[in-house]
């Protein structure tokens, strides 16, 4: 009897526990619930906590309160100026009316679906009205506003809000953008062209300056030499000329003192004269050369010899003619 007893007792006590746990239910704070009761909404559970239901003829739908995201494919699209562009927009909801979204969509697979729809719907209405520099650039942000109040108005049949619609990326199709690009090239090419000529003919400009100063510098230089080595010459013509006349014998010597030394100069210099040559002159007879220093170890009127002078490696001009300049050359440039 007891043994019954206690077999009677464990078996309520499973009741009893399972009746328990089918009557319980938790909501996380980050979800709502709705009770159903034979597929018939009962009740809308938005806090969290420990809720209550009727066992076996009630069950619970969970769904999720937070902000959910909606990646929708790439569109390509019409401007108002008929130019192709291809948007890239991405959705943040949330559902903020449990019953109304259970009602109208029952799960959030379908809800995906008809949202992305509207999504597309509306960036074809409102991008279609603007041109292709609006939306890439300058009324973006104004855009996004327009086309999430816009999605928010049908979304809300749904018991969805729309927070936020964003274009990740507008830009022309593949096939436009390489269009435009080899168009762009083309233009750029075109620009450098034009600016490689202007220099070059700006560079061939100062080039031909250039030139023009060069020989007018080079014709002024020229000129200006020929004029002063003209003047010099005719100094120096002048001055030998009238030394010449104070003492033709000694500058007959002198001169040919020098054309020996500049002659003779280089080692192995050969020369075929006849003998009675006049440049042989003053080699005939060392002896009658006159030695014209007055303070150098050869006094004047003493006799010089000239071959030994060649053959030592000495100078005739250097030895004999310095103060014979002095003394005949100085008074006349005087």
């Amino acid at each position: 009897m007891n043994r019954s007893l206690g077999i009677i007792s464990l078996i309520l006590l499973v009741a009893i526990g399972v009746i328990t746990s089918a009557s319980l239910f938790t909501v996380h704070q980050t979800q709502q619930a709705l009770v159903l009761q034979f597929g018939d909404p009962r009740r809308v559970i938005t806090e969290p906590g420990l809720n209550f239901k009727v066992p076996f003829v009630q069950n619970v739908i969970f769904i999720d309160k937070r902000i959910l995201d909606l990646d929708t494919p790439a569109e390509e699209l019409i401007a108002s100026d008929q130019k192709r562009l291809v948007v890239d927009a991405f959705t943040r909801y949330r559902i903020v009316d449990p019953l109304q979204f259970y009602k109208s969509l029952r799960d959030e697979r379908r809800a995906r679906s008809r949202l992305a729809a509207t999504v597309s719907s509306s960036m074809r209405s409102v991008l279609g009205e603007e041109e292709f520099q609006a939306v890439v650039r300058d009324k973006r942000d104004e855009l996004m506003l327009r086309i999430r109040d816009f999605v928010n108005e049908q979304a809300s049949d749904f018991g969805i809000e729309i927070v936020d619609v964003r274009i990740r990326r507008a830009d022309l199709p593949a096939a436009n953008s390489q269009a435009i690009y080899r168009r762009m090239q083309t233009e750029r090419e075109q620009e450098a062209s034009e600016f490689r000529a202007r220099g070059q003919e700006v560079s061939r400009a100062i080039r031909a300056q250039a030139d023009k100063q060069v020989t007018v510098l080079l014709a002024e230089a020229t000129r200006d030499s020929e004029i002063i080595r003209g003047q010099g010459d005719g100094c120096r013509n002048r001055v030998f000329a009238k030394v010449f006349g104070q003492d033709p014998d000694f500058f007959a010597f002198y001169r040919s003192m020098q054309a020996y030394e500049r002659a003779l100069q280089e080692a192995g210099t050969t020369m075929v004269l006849s003998p009675d040559n006049a440049f042989f002159k003053f080699l005939k007879d060392p002896n009658s050369v006159l030695a014209a220093s007055q303070t150098g170890t050869v006094k004047r009127g003493k006799r010089v010899d000239v071959a030994k002078i060649i053959k030592d490696g000495g100078s005739l001009s250097g030895a004999l003619c310095p103060e014979i300049v002095a003394d005949v050359v100085a008074p006349v440039v005087e």
